[in-house]
């Protein structure tokens, strides 16, 4: 189960500055009821988002593992995008948005946080 970064992953991630956007793949899977409360997070946390100057630019649900282990199901997939790191990890830091993901941890079996860097 993997719900929050490693040490090592948030220091490399505190580290890094390159300018310009920033994409997170998110790949999500509930707990039994998690939906409801991981739509209850969501709505805490868009107008943390919006400030920040994030957008999702691809929302959809997993539907086949075609490539890699079955058992690799994911309920929900997600492209969010940030003008920069900078503005991803101001939401972090924001006092309501951590007050705010306790609900996505309460709502997660597992999910993975993957950085992308925008190309073309």
């Amino acid at each position: 189960m993997h719900l929050t970064p490693t040490k090592e992953a948030w220091a490399e991630l505190q580290a890094e500055d390159r300018p310009g956007p920033v994409q997170m793949l998110n790949l999500i899977r509930f707990r039994a009821g998690g939906a409801e409360t991981y739509a209850d997070y969501g709505r805490a946390t868009a107008p943390i988002f919006a400030r920040v100057g994030g957008r999702i630019v691809w929302t959809g649900r997993a539907e086949q593992v075609v490539i890699g282990p079955a058992e690799d199901r994911w309920d929900l997939a997600f492209v969010a995008e940030y003008p920069g790191l900078a503005a991803f990890r101001e939401m972090l830091a924001d006092p309501a948005y951590r007050k705010a993901s306790a609900l996505r941890e309460a709502a997660l079996a597992d999910s993975r946080l993957i950085r992308l860097m925008p190309m073309g």
